[in-house]
């Protein structure tokens, strides 16, 4: 018998890929701990336990990282209004540091030389999950076998995996008639490849699975009161029914479930992969697109004018960061650090109905907002003095004055 080449742990997905991948590592020589992450897709995840087990691992774990998923990186997503290129809400960006986290920990548990994954050569995931191996262990191996060419030489795509799990009696979920990548998590599911890379076809019909087609979504809105503290919801009411969620988690969930039934957090876009090369992606991302518009508008209500253009700088860079896997790197601790201390203020209670796909905000309250209604109003002074806008517009047009005076300038001199 041939001397084995060490343990790795395997981010397992149950799928094609990483099932294929689990047994072409044992033919390679090494022993195979396959690690299953539950961050809140529809998995069944005895069935995996007993698949993974059957193509050879020597152990499995399953491990239910949904909560502190939700409040350790979905949080602080939701504080930053982090939406990358300004359409993407991150949901496959931010669970893969959360992912790599808990593999890492199983590694230094069991003593594991190397850890594997199944991300492509080709998209932003390797990059995600490798940073985050190499910023919590540094001295940890990396098997990427989609970036080896004994393997991508061999499986040149899905249907020569599919024929290698034929071969090998690896029951697989995909199948030519669903020619698509589907990645869920507890924020969102994404769908990619196949026929989605001509970014002139539509989704086909019943692509989507968390959310229902606005079109026949219900005809009557839910109406919804958020209530945050420090920028991170921490209360949600349905006023149509009273029900009422506190816990982050079970709240997260409600908020996906209303999301769903109204089609709201469906996109259909094009983006820039950090590896330099366009992308079509089509995503669902239900309680993510509702926090988004009620934590933007809470946040406008309470932050002062100058402080939020910084902060929504700091947004920019927390996004494309999250996007490009520096979860786990000097900047982001530094970004996260700077958004958490601007959302000291940001507290207060957002109503919105969500109706047909859209999230319509109502009003909000709140003791920390920075409206002062008799300043603004159109019936009282409020301690304004109007006169005094005269001199603040005419020291406002000096430099518009002086452009002007500049182009006459150069017009007549050039006449």
């Amino acid at each position: 018998m041939s001397q084995c080449k060490g343990l790795v742990i395997l981010a397992y997905s149950g799928g094609l890929d990483t099932s294929c991948i689990l047994v072409w590592l044992k033919e390679q020589g090494y022993d195979v701990i396959a690690y299953l992450a539950n961050i809140g897709q529809d998995e069944n995840f005895e069935k995996a336990r007993m698949k993974a087990l059957s193509l050879g691992a020597k152990k499995v774990y399953i491990e239910d990282v949904s909560r502190e998923f939700v409040e350790e990186f979905i949080w602080p997503s939701v504080q930053a209004g982090a939406l990358y290129e300004d359409r993407y809400p991150l949901g496959t960006s931010l669970a893969r540091p959360c992912i790599a986290r808990k593999q890492m920990e199983i590694a230094l548990q069991e003593g594991a030389e190397f850890v594997s994954h199944g991300a492509t050569g080709k998209g932003n995931d390797q990059i995600r999950f490798e940073l985050t191996y190499y910023a919590l262990c540094p001295q940890i191996k990396i098997i990427a076998p989609w970036r080896m060419p004994e393997f991508y030489t061999r499986f040149r795509g899905r249907s020569d995996l599919m024929e290698y799990a034929k071969d090998h009696g690896i029951p697989v979920p995909v199948t030519p008639s669903s020619p698509w990548s589907m990645d869920e998590n507890l924020m969102h599911i994404s769908y990619e490849a196949g026929i989605l890379e001509n970014p002139k076809n539509q989704p086909p019909p019943g692509i989507y699975t968390k959310t229902r087609d606005p079109a026949t979504a219900p005809d009557l809105p839910d109406i919804l009161e958020i209530e945050f503290k420090k920028g991170v919801p921490v209360k949600v009411t349905n006023v149509n029914n009273g029900a009422v969620y506190h816990a982050s988690l079970e709240l997260f969930n409600y908020l996906n479930e209303i999301a769903g039934k109204h089609g709201v957090g469906r996109i259909d876009i094009v983006e820039n992969r950090f590896i330099g090369m366009k992308s079509r992606g089509v995503y669902e991302t239900p309680a993510g697109t509702i926090l988004y518009h009620a934590h933007l508008d809470i946040e406008a209500f309470t932050m002062d004018r100058e402080v939020r253009k910084v902060k929504r700088g700091l947004a920019l860079k927390f996004a494309e960061l999250v996007y490009n896997g520096f979860w786990f790197s000097p900047e982001g601790e530094f970004i996260c650090s700077c958004i958490s201390r601007s959302q000291d203020r940001v507290e207060g209670k957002v109503q919105l109905s969500v109706l047909k796909g859209n999230v319509y905000i109502l009003g909000r309250e709140s003791s920390q907002s920075l409206y002062n209604k008799e300043l603004v109003s159109m019936d009282v002074q409020g301690g304004y003095e109007p006169s005094d806008a005269t001199g603040f517009i005419n020291i406002n047009s000096l430099r518009l004055k002086e452009y002007h005076r500049l182009q006459d300038k150069v017009s007549l001199a050039q006449n």
